[in-house]
């Protein structure tokens, strides 16, 4: 069994999802790697990691009023507002969501449906650079 490891470099437009699959898989080949485990890692507490549809664009804006719903921006629950009123629910949503996900990789591919797709899910407004951390366990 071999690892391999890399960081991703990926610029967010502000608050939603930007899809990484495609960033993702010319690394993969670059492997040479057949059969394995890919780790995906977000090194951020106001952004987080999503596998979801990634055929109608519909998803995406329903999961964005369900999270504006659950964690409204501005909320006088929350007294962490360094960095403004997005601040605290961007923490919240990133730790309702996921930091770290794991995708098999079979035949050379990665093991996802086929609507799928690997997504960061920027919590703040503002575009943000963030670092994705990709580590592959196999052979």
């Amino acid at each position: 069994m071999r690892q391999w490891h890399t960081t991703l470099d990926i610029r967010t437009r502000g608050r939603g999802l930007t899809e990484i699959t495609d960033a993702i898989r010319p690394w993969l080949r670059g492997t040479g790697a057949r059969d394995g485990l890919l780790t995906v890692f977000i090194r951020h507490t106001s952004a987080s990691l999503l596998i979801q549809e990634n055929a109608d664009p519909d998803v995406q804006t329903d999961l964005e009023a369900f999270l504006d719903r659950l964690v409204p921006d501005g909320d006088p629950l929350f007294i962490h507002r360094s960095e403004g009123p997005d601040d605290m629910p961007a923490h919240v949503r990133c730790a309702l969501t996921a930091t770290q996900l794991s995708v098999p990789l079979i035949g050379g591919a990665l093991v996802l449906g086929t609507w799928q797709g690997v997504y960061v899910f920027e919590h703040r407004h503002a575009p943000h650079r963030r670092q994705v951390v990709l580590h592959l366990m196999g052979d």
